[in-house]
């Protein structure tokens, strides 16, 4: 057996329940894909991607919806070296890497933004949709798991004083047909590691040169924080995580002092009385 029969193997027999299980389940609860869909899936070189690709390559083969992939990765400005274990990693897993270049890099070094890393984001997903739309493609898959989005939830909350979280689908505003999809939604990062580990695979982490070059510390992000909030709080309580995840769909509108839609705002106070 091929090494990556073995580990397509590991995702639907060893990792059935905590990945493969959990893929589908995204896929038929939040309707990540229909029939005819041109989907390109986006590796960026870690782990949570290419497992995504990997997920996605089974499901073509087992699944009963008919649709198309391509599988893309784009090249920021990487050194030579994170690009070779890119491509090796692609050989390995027998994914047919699609790659195409950007200087997204070399313009956020030139900008000397101040927060480099959502810069790179926002210019990536530009690229990317721009990507989507040469291939003629109709979804863009991203690999964000269960525990991004648990992160982003808390994230809001904190910092930016909002109660919002990282939806499994939405569409483009500015890329008209285009949709972003995120079939990696129920999987935990925790079990990501361990599939990962028991291939014996490494992957890429974060490349950015930029960082890297002015110090900037992934111990010192909110986000490792909350990670790290998050770490400590399930000492306490095993279900913080799932409790934390299902709150974003378990919303009590009359129980809550406000909301936003779109343009409408709302304040309790609206109605208060007319609930007499």
């Amino acid at each position: 057996m091929e090494k990556y029969q073995e580990i397509e193997r590991s995702i639907i027999k060893k990792y059935r329940k905590n990945i493969w299980c959990k893929f589908t389940k995204a896929i038929r609860d939040y309707e990540l894909i229909n029939n005819n869909d041109k989907i390109m899936v986006c590796i960026s070189g870690g782990k949570d991607s290419f497992l995504m690709a990997k997920c996605f390559q089974e499901i073509k083969k087992h699944g009963k919806i008919k649709f198309e992939v391509h599988y893309v990765v784009m090249n920021p400005g990487y050194s030579q070296k994170h690009l070779d274990l890119i491509k090796k990693n692609a050989q390995t897993l027998n994914i047919p890497l699609e790659q195409f270049n950007s200087n997204i890099f070399l313009s956020v070094e030139i900008m000397n933004a101040k927060s480099p890393c959502y810069m790179c984001a926002r210019m990536r997903r530009g690229h990317l949709y721009n990507k989507a739309k040469e291939l003629g493609c109709n979804k863009i898959a991203l690999g964000h798991h269960f525990d991004d989005v648990i992160e982003t939830n808390l994230l809001s909350m904190f910092y930016s004083a909002e109660i919002k979280t990282m939806l499994p689908k939405l569409h483009s505003e500015n890329y008209q047909g285009l949709e972003l999809i995120r079939p990696m939604y129920l999987i935990k990062e925790e079990d990501i590691i361990l599939w990962s580990k028991h291939n014996n695979l490494t992957f890429l982490n974060c490349a950015c040169k930029i960082t890297q070059e002015k110090a900037i510390n992934e111990n010192d992000s909110k986000r490792k924080e909350i990670k790290e909030l998050i770490k400590n709080l399930r000492k306490i309580n095993p279900y913080i995580d799932y409790n934390i995840f299902k709150s974003m769909e378990n919303i009590n509108i009359n129980q809550i002092l406000g909301y936003k839609n779109e343009d409408r705002k709302y304040f309790f106070l609206d109605d208060y009385d007319k609930k007499n």
